[in-house]
């Protein structure tokens, strides 16, 4: 598999745990904020066993600049998904304006000039 798709798989699965672990806890107000502290820090070790790996790997084919414009579009693009799917929160049209704002800055991050 070439290593710019495993960068991305890894830091979509990396994003995926990350996202649960900052945001998960919302539909469980409920739940002492201490345990919910102890929860989201046992899903965000899983998440730096595949952040950690995506970014060694990747950094051979991308420098750090483009390693984290492409993490910022991947938890983006995540985060909207769980906030539609699992927060039950919809997208408005000025959410889908900034991301278009962040995906032209990574056409400028990654454009040889």
């Amino acid at each position: 598999m070439p290593i710019a798709a495993q960068t991305i798989l890894l830091l979509l699965a990396s994003n995926i745990f990350m996202t649960f672990a900052w945001y998960g806890h919302l539909k469980h107000k409920s739940t002492a904020l201490w345990l919910v502290i102890l929860i989201s820090w046992g899903i965000a070790f899983f998440e730096y066993c595949l952040q950690v790996p995506a970014n060694r790997i990747g950094h051979s084919v991308f420098n750090a600049a483009q390693l984290k414009t492409m993490q910022e579009i991947i938890t983006l693009v995540v985060f909207a998904g769980f906030s539609v799917w699992y927060l039950n929160e919809p997208l408005r049209w000025n959410h889908a304006i900034g991301f278009v704002f962040l995906v032209l800055a990574a056409f400028f991050i990654f454009k040889k000039w």
